[in-house]
C-alpha cells in the first residue's frame, strides 16, 4: 500500500513539475528558441543519415500549378455552365485556360524528375545521390515528389508551416517529410545539399529561393560547383532581364553564366547529367564524407 501511495505521489509531482524538454509552455517560450532551431538542425540530420542520402537536386516552382488532368478537368467543368454571360464567369474561364496552358510546366518537372531518379539509381553509388527535393507543397514540388515516386525512388519534402496554402505532398517519401517554422533552417537545408537547381515558372517565393542561391554562389559561399536551371524561357522571358544588371555593373557579365536556360525535358537532363557527371561524381572530397555542420554552411 505504502509503494503504491508512493508511486502516486511520484505520479502526481511529475505532472505539477515535468521535465524541461517535456514542459510545452517552456519548449514553446521565446528563451527556448535556441532548442527550437538546434532540433531543425538535428532531426534532418539524423533522417538524412538514417536515408544514406548524400545529396540533393532540388526542383523549385509555383504551388499553384495544377496537373494537366486537374487542369483540364475544371476547365471541362466550366465549359459546361449553363450561365457564361457573366464577368466572373468570364474571369473564371480564362483563369482555367491559361491553368491548362501552365499545366505543362507540371507534367515536365514530373517527367524530369523521374528521368532524373531512374538515373541516379543507376549510379554504382554507396549513398543515395543527386536525391529529388521540393518544397514539399502543392504545384511543381508536387510534381517533382511525384515523378520521383513514379520511378520507384527516394524524395525530399521541406515544407514549411503556414497558417494557410501549404502542407505536405502525398508523393514525398514517408520518413523524408519535413515541417519547418524556420525559414533559413529550411533554406539552409536546400543549398546544403543541393548539387543543382531547377527553377520552374513560379511567384515570390519561387524567385526569393532562386536568387539567395544565386547570391551565394556569386559571393562563393558555396564549395562546390552548382548548376542553376532557368526552365521555361516563355515565362521568364516575360518575368524578368538580368542583362541590365551588368549594363549597369550590378553584377558582372561573368555572374550571368550562373544561370542555365532551358524549355525542354530533354535539354534540363542534359544539363544535369552532364553538370553531376563532370563535378560530382568523383571521389568523395574530405568534406563530402563528414556530416553537415553549422559552421560549414558554405555547402
Amino acid at each position: 500500500m505504502r509503494e503504491i501511495r508512493l508511486k502516486m505521489i511520484q505520479f502526481f509531482v511529475m505532472n505539477d513539475h515535468p521535465l524541461a524538454y517535456e514542459d510545452d509552455e517552456f519548449m514553446e517560450s521565446t528563451e527556448a528558441r535556441p532548442i527550437r532551431l538546434l532540433a531543425e538542425y538535428l532531426d534532418p540530420l539524423r533522417r538524412f543519415k538514417a536515408h544514406n542520402i548524400q545529396d540533393t537536386v532540388v526542383f523549385f516552382g509555383s504551388a499553384r500549378v495544377l496537373s494537366r488532368t486537374l487542369a483540364q478537368r475544371n476547365l471541362s467543368r466550366l465549359e459546361k455552365a449553363t450561365i457564361r454571360d457573366k464577368a466572373d464567369y468570364k474571369a473564371a474561364l480564362k483563369r482555367s485556360r491559361k491553368a491548362l496552358e501552365w499545366s505543362r510546366y507540371y507534367e515536365d518537372a514530373r517527367q524530369l524528375a523521374k528521368r532524373l531518379t531512374k538515373w541516379s539509381m543507376s549510379l554504382e553509388a554507396q549513398r543515395h545521390r543527386f536525391v529529388v527535393c521540393s518544397g514539399g507543397g502543392p504545384g511543381i514540388m508536387e510534381a517533382a515528389n511525384r515523378g520521383a515516386k513514379e520511378a520507384g525512388g527516394k524524395s525530399v519534402g521541406l515544407n514549411i508551416a503556414l497558417p494557410f496554402e501549404q502542407a505536405p505532398n502525398r508523393y514525398i517519401t514517408k520518413d523524408l517529410v519535413f515541417n519547418f517554422h524556420y525559414f533559413f533552417m529550411r533554406k539552409f537545408w536546400f543549398a546544403y545539399l543541393a548539387k543543382a537547381l531547377v527553377i520552374f515558372p513560379g511567384g515570390f517565393g519561387t524567385i526569393d529561393e532562386m536568387f539567395e542561391i544565386l547570391t551565394l554562389a556569386q559571393t562563393r559561399k558555396l564549395s562546390k560547383k552548382l548548376l542553376v536551371i532557368l526552365y521555361g524561357s516563355d515565362y521568364w522571358n516575360d518575368v524578368f532581364r538580368l542583362e541590365p544588371l551588368a549594363e549597369w555593373g550590378a553584377i558582372n557579365e561573368e555572374d550571368l553564366k550562373l544561370l542555365c536556360r532551358v524549355d525542354t525535358v530533354d535539354e534540363a537532363f542534359e544539363e544535369l547529367q552532364g553538370h553531376l557527371m563532370k563535378h560530382h561524381m568523383i571521389p568523395k572530397t574530405a568534406q563530402e564524407t563528414k556530416a553537415p555542420g553549422i559552421a560549414k554552411t558554405r555547402a
